[in-house]
């Protein structure tokens, strides 16, 4: 006689912590700089001496700059998603979904975070009650249109403040126009969301340390990534190449709003990379910075597993659209 199996309604085996888990952007980091370290001859020979000191200028100066906001971001973006109840922001908005939108968008001002935080907590919004289109305004304005961004933003262009004024109100035009047309052509079953738990499980404290550490993971990541890009387009590509595609208005835009999707940067330091693409025309950047918080390879990533892939694959393309859109004519106007 064959041994009884579990019950239907026995819970799974727990899972021992740490089996599963995958590399995150640290480790893939840590890699990266020990094959630089133990091919460093190979490498240096490849590089005359002048390219690679303009490298080392560029991707550390991007670096430097950016860190404090990082980290501020990180910490602050923490607090509010561990200590700050989530159920406030449904009683905060408006009922009328029409009205909940905007006021949704000019909510991201006070989440001083970057755009992988964003996206979990529009999904726990939508579990809460909030209409969807509100919290999808939500996920796209706070990213870039928080006071660490636009601080961040008036610094990498020194005086230029015209930079974080364009940005913040073409991002913010963005996330509500996009609320909008979710009321109007969105779908319910366009949207699943999968369960897990929440943060609120366990102590605050071990809530408000994995928090950041997965921002940091992340987005510090993402960070060291975009310098080393910025870095490597400044002395790798041809000048004449940046300055032909810098040359065309039309083509500058599509090139740099296409490499604001490809390089994922965290919207608290895509500004200093931005600043360091100095071959092209502020609206050009301007494009740069509206579409990087809102439509990236990492974010499309996120919002294929937080709301699930017929989602993603029918928001991401209409945002990025809207973005480049909307973000050339504010750079028209107000650069």
């Amino acid at each position: 006689m064959e041994p009884p199996g579990p019950a239907a309604s026995d819970p799974p085996p727990a899972r021992r912590p740490g089996r599963e888990r995958r590399l995150g952007s640290l480790e893939v980091l840590a890699i990266l700089l020990v094959l630089l370290v133990v091919f460093r001859g190979p490498l240096s020979g490849l590089v005359s001496g002048a390219r690679l000191q303009t490298w080392t200028t560029v991707f550390v100066s991007v670096l430097v700059q950016a860190a404090p906001f990082l980290v501020f971001g990180v910490v602050l973006s923490a607090v509010i998603a561990v200590f700050v109840p989530r159920s406030f922001w449904a009683k905060a908005l408006p009922r009328h979904p029409a009205l909940a939108v905007p006021a949704a968008g000019v909510a991201g001002v006070i989440l001083p975070g970057c755009e992988c935080g964003s996206v979990p907590i529009a999904g726990s919004l939508i579990r809460r009650g909030v209409t969807p289109a509100a919290a999808l305004a939500f996920l796209l304005a706070a990213p870039a249109i928080n006071p660490i961004v636009l601080t961040a933003t008036v610094i990498a262009f020194p005086g230029k403040p015209e930079m974080a004024v364009a940005r913040g109100a073409a991002s913010l035009v963005v996330a509500v126009a996009m609320g909008w047309l979710w009321l109007r052509l969105g779908k319910t079953e366009w949207i699943r969301l999968p369960h897990r738990p929440d943060l609120d499980d366990t102590s605050r404290a071990r809530a408000f340390w994995a928090a950041c550490r997965h921002d940091v993971m992340h987005a510090g990541g993402f960070l060291v990534v975009g310098a080393a890009a910025a870095a490597t387009i400044n002395v790798v590509v041809p000048g004449e190449w940046l300055q032909s595609l810098a040359g065309n208005p039309v083509v500058s835009v599509i090139a740099l709003a296409v490499l604001a999707v490809l390089l994922s940067i965290c919207s608290e330091a895509d500004a200093f990379v931005a600043a360091s693409l100095t071959q092209f025309s502020l609206t050009a950047r301007l494009v740069f910075l509206v579409v990087g918080p809102m439509v990236d390879l990492k974010l499309i990533s996120m919002q294929a597993g937080v709301f699930g892939r017929r989602f993603a694959f029918r928001f991401a393309p209409a945002t990025f659209a809207a973005a480049v859109l909307i973000g050339a004519g504010f750079g028209a106007v107000l650069l």
